[in-house]
């Protein structure tokens, strides 16, 4: 039997759902699939999440544009997303990694301000340094301007979602280029909420 070992692929995958606090949820995720391009991803959508896969440029750039187009309508939005690289499940050979570096959906995020709130947990697997992996990319977002401190178990960060997307993928490529062999970064951002943040 052939051993399938992390880090022997370069695929970045995401699974995320959205969740539209209204009872317009099904026109909004339906719609929102429709208007970003997915051509550059393998995508596959269930009743429970929607799974990206393929280079990690375009992996970020479909799930910010699918979580854009949801909430800029002004909708409360919130974005549930698990990205991972370097996972024993997934196949060298997709041919979705022969796509060039282009994004298909920058120019339309670019154009939708919106203001998020954001809690990301990053795991650098199979290394026993991963926390010098994490304190590492903190540094590196809270040079990027959306670092807001630390919370249970993850960290805070607020902003424009273009940067704020913008500061996760550079931590999660930071720590795709560590020792660790398979990076796990989990994601909860927040859109047009009624809540005040706690202490504010």
């Amino acid at each position: 039997m052939k051993e399938i070992l992390c880090g022997t692929s370069e695929i970045t995958g995401a699974s995320f759902s959205i969740y539209p606090m209204t009872d317009r949820f099904v026109d909004i995720i339906l719609s929102s699939l429709k208007e970003v391009d997915t051509s550059k991803v393998w995508l596959k959508s269930d009743d429970v999440s929607t799974c990206v896969r393929g280079r990690s440029e375009h992996v970020f750039d479909v799930v910010k544009a699918i979580f854009l187009n949801a909430s800029k309508g002004g909708d409360h939005v919130v974005l549930k997303a698990k990205f991972s690289n370097g996972c024993p499940g997934d196949s060298a050979g997709d041919a979705f990694m022969a796509e060039d570096s282009i994004l298909m959906n920058n120019g339309l995020s670019q154009k939708i301000n919106q203001e998020v709130a954001t809690q990301f947990a990053l795991y650098p697997l199979g290394i026993p340094g991963y926390m010098d992996v994490i304190m590492d990319q903190i540094k590196t977002v809270d040079q990027q301007g959306v670092f807001s401190g630390g919370v249970h178990y993850a960290s805070r960060l607020d902003g424009d979602a273009n940067s704020v997307f913008a500061a996760l993928e550079s931590a999660f490529e930071g720590a795709r280029n560590s020792d660790s062999s398979h990076i796990v970064m989990t994601v909860t951002m927040s859109a047009n909420s009624s809540s005040r943040k706690e202490g504010q």
